[in-house]
């Protein structure tokens, strides 16, 4: 266990009295995510500011550094029969649980289990003055008011060093099984609302390659009597499948170099009429496409669906890689930025370019 915080706020100290700039990060496998930041900003590294600070499995809290490993929290949490249930993607051995909140990400249980951002309890916070500030507490009724703790998701690490997260922690599933059946791209938006709409232990719903797969957790009983009602057969490797599609591992995210989409859509909108591969994941409210277009365009595509879009991978990020935001919005975004970062030291344009 590491404790480097009093080597980061005199680095932000340092760098507010410079008038440098900081380029926060933890493992790095993220740092392909939004806008490049200039190669001149000064790095701050929470890699080994890591460690569990509290664990109270009864009460389901887990307090951590923002620089711990995933490998390392779901471990420690295994050891208790528990785990994470927004089930945090892995973009790689060294992804940390400070990354995942600032980018906002979450596995394929999001539509059942919730997001990251429904799981933090609450973070401690260095901002740009160098001030280290507490929000939100460790269980659900201390989050009121203005939630500073769920701001931080997506926000890039424009707001400031997130340096402690607390997360509300779930009982692994007893039992869990997947079923695969063929099903064509007409059908599949229909077949898996009206699934996820049943109840049942559903806790996947994704489609790819001309299959649809449906992933049952929990109770041993409920999971084998729906397996018996619903088509499809008993994938032996659903645990390996449902990783891959988590920590974007399957071969339709590694097979090619072409830009990667996300679409963040209504899951019952019909299918954006692109040409190129598509994988749907999150029972239709996630929807992957592999292929070239202008940001303009996309975002047209995704708003007449519901939903937003950005440039998840590759293609060219010089310009605006995340779905643009109306001005009562952007006004709101920048007022907040100034307010914990009056200085502008943190990942500057990595969100938006006028961020």
């Amino acid at each position: 266990m590491a404790d480097i915080f009093p080597q980061l706020q005199e680095q932000v100290l340092q760098a507010r009295e410079d008038g440098r700039k900081l380029n926060i990060i933890g493992g790095g496998t993220k740092a392909f995510m939004g806008r490049p930041v200039d190669p001149n900003t000064d790095i701050l590294n929470l890699a080994e500011h890591t460690g569990v600070v509290e664990y109270h499995p009864v009460e389901l809290v887990l307090t951590v550094r923002a620089g711990t490993p995933l490998r390392e929290i779901e471990a420690t949490l295994a050891e208790q029969g528990q785990a994470l249930h927004f089930e945090p993607p892995r973009l790689g051995e060294n992804a940390t649980i400070g990354g995942t909140l600032a980018c906002n990400l979450s596995g394929p249980a999001r539509p059942w289990a919730g997001s990251i951002r429904d799981q933090v309890l609450g973070i401690r916070l260095l901002n740009g003055k160098g001030e280290h500030l507490r929000f939100g507490g460790q269980v659900m009724k201390n989050v009121a008011g203005y939630d500073v703790s769920r701001l931080q998701a997506g926000a890039m690490g424009t707001l400031g060093v997130i340096t402690e997260i607390s997360l509300k922690v779930m009982p692994q599933p007893a039992a869990t099984l997947t079923l695969v059946q063929d099903m064509a791209p007409g059908e599949v938006i229909q077949y898996m609302n009206s699934r996820a709409a049943e109840p049942k232990p559903i806790t996947g719903a994704c489609w790819v390659d001309g299959k649809v797969y449906l992933r049952l957790s929990g109770a041993r009983s409920a999971v084998e009597a729906t397996a018996e009602k619903w088509s499809g057969k008993i994938l032996e490797q659903g645990e390996q499948f449902w990783q891959q599609i988590r920590d974007l591992q399957h071969g339709f995210f590694t097979a090619t170099n072409v830009p990667l989409w996300r679409f963040s859509i209504s899951s019952t909108a019909l299918q954006p009429k692109l040409e190129g591969e598509w994988l749907i994941d999150w029972a239709g409210a996630q929807r992957w496409y592999r292929g070239e277009g202008k940001m303009v365009e996309m975002e047209a595509l995704a708003a007449a669906a519901g939903g937003q879009v950005s440039l998840f991978r590759g293609g060219d990020r010089s310009g605006e890689v995340m779905h643009r935001q109306p001005e009562a919005l952007k006004t709101i975004q920048q007022r907040i930025k100034n307010a914990f970062d009056p200085d502008h030291l943190f990942n500057p344009g990595r969100l938006y370019s006028w961020l």
